[in-house]
């Protein structure tokens, strides 16, 4: 059994929503690259990551954050949020991503599959 912690990124910092609204967030953390970290050093074998504020506003904000999160750690990093357009999945598989997760892009899509 795999356990993939997640960290989910509102304001650049590191949040859990209190049921789904984006304006009941509690912090965490102020600083995603060390929460990262924190899991590695906890056994973490994978990291899940959700760009809150992408997925509100339907495009990846945290970017730079999250290839920062995954060039700074040495396991796989999984992103959401926000992720509604091949060029901004392409992006993130390209810069050390190793796994998209697509919600609302597969959900509005008339196609099988997204095409890279």
């Amino acid at each position: 059994m795999i356990i993939i912690p997640a960290i989910d990124l509102k304001g650049g910092k590191c949040v859990r929503l209190r049921q789904g609204r984006a304006e009941d967030a509690k912090i965490y953390s102020e600083d995603p690259v060390a929460m990262a970290k924190h899991w590695v050093e906890e056994g973490a074998e994978y990291l899940h990551v959700v760009d809150l504020d992408g997925a509100f506003e339907g495009r990846p904000v945290h970017r730079d954050v999250i290839l920062q999160i995954a060039s700074a750690i040495s396991i796989p990093v999984e992103v959401g949020g926000g992720l509604r357009d091949d060029e901004a999945i392409r992006d993130l598989l390209e810069n050390g991503i190793a796994r998209v997760i697509v919600g609302t892009r597969a959900f509005k899509s008339d196609r099988s599959h997204v095409v890279l």
